[in-house]
């Protein structure tokens, strides 16, 4: 990709490599995970889609005032975990968002499938958990499919999120069985559907998200962004994305907000498969905005 180079436009991405007693305040941290995928995909692909379409965009926002996240923020960039899938793979993921979360104020990790989660949310030590997905991730066994339920029932027992400090924002209908649905209603995690989304409105969900996540008093909450709750023509790259889901600004003014509030100390991006998008690139670059999305949470702090 070749783009145009003008001083007064500086673009978003490149940012420097993390090193050993750096202090930022986000790090990305690519997890290319999929070998576990109930859905055949090329997710591993997409850390460095992502990295590569961020440059397609300025770091800058409108405001008023003005606001160049480059310039607000120290951003750098950790690389990526080598073979994050796997008990190997875990423990690796695990300790090296452990290692980036004590020196940045928040970790963003670029998936991946959605198992990616299960491990940057204990590294991280979260206490509490907020998705924006279509699907309750409440599975059993070891797959994209299973990682809220892991964190809830498979963690070390100090590490375990308890599930009423869990909120999904965005289930879907026809995307979902009964079975999870009662398996999330029975242990008390707060299920905000997309229809509940839509008749209350961001802000008044965004709060109660925060209230419920972050009750405790050092409270740590993860969020976890599943690009498969938007809608299907503006994700065409997410295997398991509908269509009716959220639309791509919807999508992103949810995890902005999210992410204004300093109890978000780490973040994912799953479900992107890079090599099954468009050809537009529209699914890499919703991802890639939504990093974007969450600097700019950061910086409204």
């Amino acid at each position: 990709m070749t783009l145009t180079h003008d001083d007064l436009w500086p673009r978003a991405g490149g940012w420097p490599s993390f090193e050993p007693g750096d202090r930022a305040d986000a790090v990305l941290l690519g997890v290319p995970t999929w070998r576990t995928s109930l859905s055949p995909t090329g997710a591993h692909a997409t850390p460095a889609a992502i990295r590569e379409a961020l440059p397609r965009y300025s770091a800058t926002l409108m405001g008023p005032p003005v606001v160049d996240l480059n310039a607000a923020l120290r951003i750098a960039d950790a690389g990526d975990i080598d073979e994050p899938d796997g008990d190997t793979g875990i423990t690796a993921t695990i300790a090296r968002v452990a290692e980036l979360s004590a020196a940045a104020g928040l970790v963003i990790a670029l998936g991946g499938d959605n198992s990616l989660t299960y491990p940057v949310a204990r590294g991280a030590a979260a206490t509490g958990l907020i998705t924006i997905d279509a699907h309750f991730d409440l599975r059993d066994g070891v797959s994209n499919g299973s990682p809220v339920r892991r964190l809830v029932q498979d963690a070390p027992t100090e590490e375990r999120i308890d599930p009423t400090r869990i909120v999904q924002i965005g289930i879907a209908d026809y995307a979902n069985s009964a079975a999870y649905a009662q398996r999330a209603a029975d242990w008390g995690i707060r299920v905000i559907t997309l229809d509940e989304l839509r008749r209350r409105g961001l802000a008044d969900v965004v709060s109660e998200a925060h209230e419920i996540a972050g009750v405790d008093a050092e409270a740590r909450i993860h969020l976890d962004v599943d690009v498969d709750a938007a809608d299907r023509s503006a994700v065409p790259g997410c295997p398991a994305s509908v269509p009716g889901g959220l639309a791509a600004f919807e999508l992103r003014a949810l995890v902005r907000a999210l992410t204004a509030d300093a109890r978000i100390v780490s973040a994912d991006i799953a479900e992107v498969d890079a090599t099954a998008d468009s050809a537009d690139g529209r699914t890499v670059r919703l991802a890639a905005l939504c990093v974007l999305e969450m600097l700019a949470g950061l910086a409204a702090r």
